[in-house]
């Protein structure tokens, strides 16, 4: 008779009162295994509550026994640093600080929300900073009254003139460059070539580019699991996109202002049929966008 298969997270006694010393969790699709002391070190904050006031069989758990917690998986490591250490260090020109926040919020961890809360409003006093205008510079024999308006207009009011002038919001703020996205595909084709050939769905939509950019252009669609952290001014030829769809993405890449510029595609023959004589071609394609 076959046993039943072990759990490889929590192993909790019969009367399901007990966690156990090491635990694993799911969080997002994204596996972390911990110390449960690590998760029960801040008395108030989500992970003690589900951790010493819960029980083991009154939490969700997947396939394989771990702890399942729906919530962004690669964000996760930094709520798990603090917990460890009561302090977290951030990557250089972190994009994600918004959103961890918001995790932050999430867990009940005041003190950390408070730091990166912190930290966003230094970067947006660092923005602010960067777009003064000197009123010398723009008339030096009148004075000049600036109001900021809501809709970001400056009014600018003298004895003789009264301009207004438009501030630029940052997604006006558009940088050029290049991206180039590609897939690979696979279709049969029959003796006779006049028979349709028979496609394959796109498996996977890659992207290269500058990190940036990508983020700018295709934002939650876009999956970095596979290059997570990486400063923004860098480059990448390791993302791909959440979807399949290519006009969906020529879609996003029109809306943000870049239009085609080159196109290749290669294809090979990789096998045939033994009994139809149909031929099974792969080809892989891409296209490369620029926004001036």
């Amino acid at each position: 008779m076959a046993m039943p298969e072990k759990s490889s997270g929590a192993n909790p006694s019969e009367d399901c009162s007990n966690f156990p010393e090491i635990i694993e969790l799911n969080v997002g699709g994204q596996v972390y295994i911990t110390r449960y002391p690590t998760l029960i070190s801040i008395p108030g904050s989500r992970l003690w509550e589900m951790f010493s006031v819960k029980n083991p069989c009154s939490l969700i758990q997947d396939n394989k026994g771990r702890f399942f917690i729906d919530r962004d998986g690669f964000l996760f490591r930094y709520v798990l640093d603090y917990m460890r250490d009561l302090q977290v260090t951030l990557p250089d020109h972190f994009p994600e600080c918004g959103r961890l926040h918001r995790e932050a919020e999430y867990f009940k961890l005041p003190d950390l929300a408070k730091m990166l809360a912190l930290k966003m409003n230094n970067l947006n006093s660092v923005v602010n900073d960067s777009c003064q205008i000197d009123v010398e510079e723009f008339s030096p024999s009148i004075d000049a009254t600036f109001n900021f308006s809501s809709a970001n207009n400056i009014h600018v009011s003298g004895p003789d003139n009264s301009v207004v002038l438009r501030a630029a919001t940052g997604s006006e703020l558009k940088k050029s460059g290049f991206i180039t996205i590609g897939y690979r595909g696979s279709y049969t084709l029959g003796r006779d070539i006049q028979t349709d050939a028979k496609f394959r769905r796109v498996a996977r939509i890659m992207v290269c580019g500058k990190i940036s950019l990508a983020k700018e252009v295709f934002g939650d669609t876009l999956n970095e699991s596979r290059d997570p952290d990486r400063p923004p001014e860098r480059y990448t030829s390791r993302y791909y996109l959440k979807f399949t769809f290519l006009e969906q993405a020529f879609d996003k890449l029109a809306d943000a202002g870049f239009h085609m510029v080159a196109c290749n595609s290669t294809g090979t023959c990789t096998a045939t049929h033994d009994q139809t004589d149909d031929r099974i071609w792969t080809s892989y394609t891409e296209y490369v966008f620029y926004r001036e």
